[in-house]
């Protein structure tokens, strides 16, 4: 629920982000190649399944789904920042990591945006 006409913006991006984060999890899985022997399906409800989870709260802007998520999503940026360092910089970790970045933050500024009004 959003409470403030300005959290209309910061949860169009925190969507945005969200998709991004997605998509980057979803190509990485395939792209350079797969990993020989992991099931392919497996790999992608580990990567995908604990971000999905938050799909409803973050389209529908409830500020405790939020914070969920961006608790979540502290876990893949770590799992970035580690698989960049071991890469040497590679575009896929990299790209991951920054865009894991920008959904914490997007999320944190929301959460600030949309408190629901005292009274």
């Amino acid at each position: 629920m959003l409470h403030n006409p300005k959290a209309r913006n910061t949860a169009r991006l925190t969507i945005l982000l969200y998709l991004g984060v997605l998509a980057t999890l979803l190509v990485t899985t395939f792209y350079p190649t797969p990993v020989e022997g992991v099931s392919v399906p497996l790999m992608l409800t580990v990567k995908l399944l604990p971000l999905l989870a938050f799909a409803v709260p973050v389209f529908r802007g409830h500020n405790r789904g939020y914070i969920w998520l961006a608790f979540v999503v502290i876990f893949y940026f770590t799992q970035a920042v580690v698989s960049a360092w071991l890469s040497e910089g590679a575009a896929g970790p990299m790209l991951l990591t920054v865009l894991t970045f920008l959904l914490f933050t997007t999320a944190m500024v929301h959460l600030k945006v949309n408190r629901p009004v005292a009274s």
